[in-house]
């Protein structure tokens, strides 16, 4: 008798607790039971926002990854929407790797595989059990509504790595091509065979038959790219327009594993998530000049993916990633509530001067309260009684003065369970710290400082929602994002500041 792989999992989020913990998200997508990790198939439709994502509901019993999916009509709040992908093919029958989407008018639709306005693309995972042989494939799947998923009967539309590349082959990002009317392009995230990382271009008109272009290559980076990392995961391009320059650029974000710069400020999680800028032609970014910078510099983020949109629909390149990493799965929220890992926020992408910049979307609305913290501020702790009996809540604080060696920032949780996060002058410039320590999870970091890009001390951004927090520094220049797991039974924050500190206005809304 064949398994019913769905089955098991609607069983196990029938089953699950994760509602019930205290520490579970109110407005960040979080499993409904079981391990989460990359985001899938982001997109947007009709004002809906859609987030499929990595999911394993038999965590702890059995690794097997599905795609769940969840959607918003505002970006916070989320309902869960089952199982997307059930791994119960021959091809994906180790799992449902990550993929992305793509949603086509009605023209388009018209033209594409089962005429669905959903086209869904996946690597599938098959290994041998003797030899443990991967052999990775990519493969689509249609939707007409987005409640029910058909895989192509023809799958895989790839079948195997090309030559010249290990079965390492992986994360396809499909989208329009803008150098061929009606024609689409998938970027694959590769390992070379002498175990270099690279990302390869493909290209289709019909969305089932995929031709080979070659590698993305950097001919103005002097060789920096040629040898950065042992395999690139997640890949994706966006195009932006510079807020400094107004020129339109190609934006390649992807997760170099194993990439170590030598004399680079950052890189200290186990795999890091970076991003470059120039101008894609063919399969050539041009005008890169090898620089690389991380997407956030926080302890937990990787893999993220922007959401598609059907072109001309309005609206800003928004961007969620997965707020986790590699050997992180022992977070306290398996014992208490049998659920782990959640994914970032939205956000709102621009660029300025070629630098990345990040805003919470949606934004905190004009109309938030103001918080009685304005004005210089003494050392010490004062809790904020605005946010007291709250543990979900957005935060925007102006600093207009800090002093040389001085600090100002948050203390989330009580006295005995807590998590810091400041802003701190020094003679080398300002900093971001960020201090768990004393928290219930440290997990591969337990204290961070973080370099400022100039002019951007002045304005500190919080995103708290119980056992995840993103901060952003400055205008969205500077992007950190940890699982903050305090006291679970603690509400609010305390205002903390050391040395001549003046703040401006300091506004905040809650969500529970």
């Amino acid at each position: 008798m064949t398994e019913d792989l769905r089955a098991l999992a609607d069983d196990a989020i029938a089953s699950s607790r994760a509602g019930e913990d205290p520490d579970y998200p109110l407005v960040h997508v979080a499993p409904p039971v079981g391990r989460l990790n990359d985001p899938n198939g982001l997109l947007v439709d009709a004002g809906t926002y859609h987030a499929f994502y990595q999911f394993t509901p038999l965590h702890g019993t059995r690794r097997l990854v599905y795609w769940g999916h969840s959607s918003s009509t505002d970006l916070l709040h989320w309902r869960h929407r089952g199982v997307a992908v059930v791994p119960d093919s021959p091809y994906d029958a180790s799992g449902a790797y990550s993929g992305s989407a793509l949603v086509l008018t009605g023209a388009e639709a018209g033209a594409a595989p089962a005429r669905a306005p959903y086209q869904l693309f996946y690597t599938g995972n098959l290994k041998d059990p003797v030899t443990d042989e991967r052999t990775a494939s990519q493969c689509l799947v249609t939707s007409a509504d987005l409640d029910d998923f058909a895989k192509w009967p023809a799958n895989p539309l790839i079948a195997d790595h090309a030559p010249g590349y290990t079965a390492h082959y992986r994360d396809p990002q499909v989208s329009r091509d803008p150098e061929r009317p009606g024609a689409y392009r998938m970027l694959i995230g590769v390992q070379r065979a002498d175990e270099t990382g690279a990302a390869v271009l493909y290209r289709s008109r019909d969305l089932l038959t995929w031709e080979p272009d070659g590698e993305i290559t950097f001919p103005d980076a002097g060789g920096a790219l040629d040898d950065f990392g042992f395999m690139w995961e997640c890949p994706g391009l966006v195009t932006l327009t510079d807020e400094a320059t107004g020129l339109e650029r190609d934006v390649l974000i992807w997760c170099p594993q194993g990439a170590r710069p030598a004399g680079e400020e950052g890189y200290e999680n186990v795999f890091p998530c970076v991003y470059a800028v120039g101008r894609l032609v063919g399969t050539e970014l041009r005008e890169c000049d090898g620089t690389v910078r991380e997407v956030d510099r926080g302890f937990e983020f990787y893999a993220p993916q922007a959401f598609a949109r059907r072109p001309g629909e309005p609206g800003p390149v928004l961007l969620t990633g997965w707020a986790g990493n590699a050997g992180e799965d022992d977070q306290p929220s398996i014992a208490t509530g049998g659920w782990v890992h959640a994914l970032t926020a939205a956000r709102a992408l621009s660029l300025r001067d070629g630098r990345l910049i990040q805003r919470p979307a949606p934004a905190l609305p004009d109309s938030a309260p103001a918080l009685g913290a304005a004005g210089s501020r003494p050392s010490g702790a004062a809790p904020l009684p605005e946010l007291d009996g709250h543990r979900s809540w957005h935060l925007v604080m102006g600093v207009e003065e800090l002093g040389e060696g001085a600090s100002v920032g948050l203390r989330i949780g009580d006295d005995s369970c807590f998590v810091t996060l400041c802003l701190r002058r020094t003679a080398s410039g300002p900093q971001l710290v960020v201090d768990r320590s004393a928290s219930r999870y440290t997990g591969r970091g337990a204290r961070r400082a973080v370099g400022v890009p100039a002019g951007a001390a002045g304005r500190l951004e919080v995103l708290h929602d119980r056992s995840i927090t993103e901060i952003f520094v400055g205008d969205g220049d500077l992007a950190f994002t940890l699982r903050s797991f305090v006291a679970p039974d603690s509400s609010g924050a305390a205002l903390i500041a050391d040395g001549p500190v003046r703040l401006g206005p300091v506004a905040a809304v809650h969500f529970d």
